[in-house]
């Protein structure tokens, strides 16, 4: 099986504009996303799917593989599909594609394995992502983290960035945050680009809702790893001091 990762990435973002060119340690954010995603065993090659020469500039630095999109893209997943194509036009053999997201500079690389497992471990499932529980306060009312609910196989019924529990053990409420990382076949690629936005994808700001709308199943997997998406300033700083104790920071190359 050819498993291939993809990162969607630009300089525009409302909430941190430039976060990918950020530094982190003397590297840019982005750097930190490449150099961990290589790290996972399980991926064939790793691109990097963005608009910007600036990023295009800073990937090739470094040796990695970029594929350039259009700057019409508004979800990660449409750049992603873009990038795919592209690829594999010289790459016909390819099985799975996981999209990392560009803001996860504490990836933990066993992360992208949780995703690509269930491929193998369940039959049927078509794309994959993760997720954890919440169970800082602030972050269950923050609205930068995305939270999911789940039915009893851990299949997606709704994404949300409000207050929006899952489950519960009696009186106790169980909130659960999306994770920054997808698997999808390339049928399950395709189909999400051919659909158009929906009303819920738009209201909430989550590209997963677009598939919910149209009765197509994600398959949840939880992880026990907790990482930060840096989704602004407050988060950046908070990977910046976490950096200088991370354990791969050593290893990349």
């Amino acid at each position: 099986m050819k498993i291939i990762g993809i990162i969607p990435v630009r300089m525009k973002s409302s909430r941190l504009p430039g976060k990918a060119m950020k530094k982190i340690n003397n590297m840019p954010m982005i750097g930190h996303v490449y150099y961990r995603s290589k790290l996972s065993k399980i991926l064939n090659e790793v691109y990097v799917a963005t608009c910007d020469n600036k990023i295009k500039k800073y990937i090739k630095s470094i040796n990695g593989k970029v594929i350039m999109t259009s700057k019409k893209h508004k979800r990660a997943v449409d750049r992603t599909e873009e990038a795919f194509k592209k690829i594999k036009k010289n790459e016909k053999k390819i099985d799975l594609v996981v999209m990392i997201q560009g803001d996860e500079p504490l990836l933990e690389p066993k992360m992208i394995n949780e995703v690509v497992n269930v491929f193998k471990k369940k039959r049927g499932v078509n794309i994959s992502n993760l997720f954890t529980e919440l169970k800082n306060p602030k972050e269950i009312e923050d609205k930068n983290r995305v939270k999911v609910v789940l039915d009893s196989d851990n299949t997606a019924i709704y994404f949300s960035r409000e207050k929006i529990a899952s489950k519960s053990i009696g009186n106790k409420k169980r909130y659960f945050k999306q994770g920054n990382i997808f698997c999808f076949n390339k049928k399950a690629l395709s189909y999400f680009v051919k659909l158009k936005p929906t009303n819920l994808e738009i209201l909430e700001s989550v590209d997963m809702n677009r598939l919910i709308e149209n009765r197509y199943k994600i398959q949840m997997v939880k992880t026990n790893f907790r990482t930060i998406n840096v989704d602004n300033l407050k988060d950046f700083k908070k990977s910046v001091k976490e950096m200088k104790k991370d354990r791969y920071f050593k290893n990349y190359k």
